[in-house]
């Protein structure tokens, strides 16, 4: 079975073509980053207009890098949710009429169980169970993956996404948009001991998150300190410390809950590298094993998609042939595929 697969929910297009015998034949994916950089976050509508624009020639440079021929495809899965639900409309009816046009089944996929699912794709994937950390721009929770479709959500964030709370902080200290990259380079030239950081809710029992505190623990700081030399890295460096050492705290208690032996990192903040090192340090100390999927696969991409559509057409799900988006859907309502 050979499945394209198309990613719109935010600020990224992105189609893949993964075929069961194949694996993964393509992928393009295209950022509308520097074009939300000048407004400081994403703007939904130019987001939308952006993926009507790009979609389908990404879809003919993903076709010719692949090699294949649009009646080669035997399936189609797009984002269908959660996300912009401008953004999302505009893939969910690109891949329902892409889908028409071919005779071919289409199929609605969950941004988050698309991200869950990357690292499978590597050439060495995790084995199941596994937890998953799953951190990006609009979610940061901690999931047991008992295999493909099972999922159980041990932890949430109560507020901001470690990703929101990235970029909020770097727009705070001037860095600019978008607040991940920007704050871990200003960063590498800061002192993270410096200034006093909380690690939010790691004084008490639980496997939930919440930023919103040490955003505002971060901007106090910024007001008080700003005049100092050099204020603008070291609190860089103590914000990222501290968000990184809470998700450390919180992945420890997860595995201890569930006994599992693999960690997966996933999603856009995934891309760190200061807690892709403090995380892959934990695992040798405490004996688990932490992979992630490469750094293009961490930020939202049509081969997520395409993966996970694969294993649901593959399971025989199938669902009404119209056009929607779910801008909030749970991950625990997702049917499993077994």
């Amino acid at each position: 079975m050979r499945v394209l697969g198309i990613e719109t929910s935010c600020d990224e297009t992105g189609v893949a073509i993964y075929d069961g015998e194949l694996g993964l034949m393509a992928h393009s994916l295209y950022s509308q980053a520097h074009i939300h950089a000048e407004y400081g976050g994403v703007v939904p509508e130019i987001a939308s207009r952006d993926h009507v624009r790009k979609l389908i020639p990404l879809l003919d440079e993903c076709l010719e890098r692949a090699g294949s021929r649009r009646d080669e495809i035997d399936g189609v899965a797009y984002t269908a949710g959660p996300g912009l639900i401008g953004a999302l409309l505009v893939g969910a009816s690109a891949g329902r009429a892409i889908a028409q046009a071919l005779n071919v089944p289409a199929i609605a996929v969950h941004h988050m169980e698309g991200h869950l699912l990357a690292p499978l794709l590597e050439p060495e994937p995790p084995v199941f169970p596994f937890v998953a950390l799953l951190v990006s721009g609009g979610h940061t929770m901690l999931v047991e993956v008992s295999k493909i479709g099972i999922y159980r959500v041990l932890g949430e964030t109560r507020d901001d996404a470690a990703g929101e709370a990235f970029d909020k902080t770097a727009k705070l200290l001037g860095l600019g948009y978008p607040g991940g990259p920007v704050l871990a380079r200003a960063a590498e030239s800061g002192d993270p001991d410096k200034y006093a950081f909380p690690r939010p809710m790691t004084d008490r029992p639980g496997l939930e998150f919440s930023f919103s505190g040490l955003k505002t623990h971060t901007r106090n700081l910024w007001h008080k300190h700003s005049a100092e030399q050099n204020a603008c890295a070291d609190i860089a460096a103590g914000f990222q410390q501290a968000v990184v050492d809470t998700m450390v705290i919180k992945c420890r208690r997860a595995m201890q809950q569930t006994r599992c032996g693999q960690l997966i990192i996933a999603g856009g903040v995934g891309a760190n590298l200061q807690l892709r090192e403090t995380l892959a340090q934990a695992g040798r100390k405490h004996g688990w094993a932490v992979s992630y999927p490469r750094i293009e696969f961490c930020t939202d991409n049509g081969a997520m998609i395409a993966y996970a559509g694969y294993h649901r057409l593959l399971a025989g799900a199938s669902e009404p042939a119209v056009i929607s988006a779910r801008p909030r859907w749970p991950l625990d309502e997702l049917m499993s595929t077994a």
